[in-house]
């Protein structure tokens, strides 16, 4: 790349390459390019993973077969965005993908917070923090609210965690004041809390 496309701009890790590209003609002629390279040092490009992607946004037109592609763990697609003016619009931008947001999801599910009745908030609080700080400075550097979803489950998880070890809370009314009572007296108890204290909807 640098030797016969100097102007291109690209980002490798490992294996999985983005090159940019201007228009069509000039993405098809460097994925032809890079094709034969690769045959020289005997690999080659995956056929299913190697695409041209059209990064549709506010200011483009028209739509292409591919308008989203996956690298790193973030998925770049149209996305709501606001501009300064508070005016909402399209803009091509990475946000955390359904891949990594199920393989986090799968992750919580096995902690089985609710098991861990022998334990205080305090107790999970430093066991889950690192881990779900690491998530937050990682995939919530772009489009955070993209986490949402996954830390409002674990805030349900953490209430049923109290539901059982509580036996006090089993209604609605009381375990939502608990709930509320306990963000508020320690609302950097849990990392997530900065962001949201949200619950999943049915989650009680």
């Amino acid at each position: 790349m640098d030797r016969e496309h100097p102007g291109v701009t690209f980002c490798r890790y490992v294996d999985d390459v983005v090159v940019h590209s201007t228009t069509l003609g000039q993405a098809e002629r460097l994925r032809s390019a890079i094709a034969a390279r690769m045959v020289e040092v005997g690999l080659a490009l995956h056929p299913v993973k190697t695409k041209i992607v059209y990064c549709k946004d506010n200011g483009r037109r028209g739509s292409a077969e591919h308008e989203s592609f996956t690298f790193l763990g973030f998925t770049f697609r149209a996305r709501a965005a606001r501009n300064k003016h508070g005016v909402i619009f399209a803009s091509f931008l990475p946000g955390p993908s359904r891949e990594a947001l199920k393989a986090m999801g799968q992750r919580v599910r096995r902690w089985r917070i609710h098991r861990h009745v022998n334990s205080d908030l305090a107790d999970l609080a430093r066991w889950m923090n690192p881990i779900v700080r690491g998530w937050m400075q990682y995939y919530g550097r772009f489009y955070r609210t993209g986490l949402y979803p996954l830390l409002k489950r674990i805030n349900t998880y953490l209430m049923r965690w109290a539901r059982k070890k509580y036996r006090r809370l089993h209604g609605f009314k009381k375990a939502k004041a608990w709930w509320d009572a306990v963000c508020d007296r320690y609302p950097r108890g849990f990392a997530h809390w900065q962001w949201t204290r949200g619950l999943m909807q049915a989650g009680w």
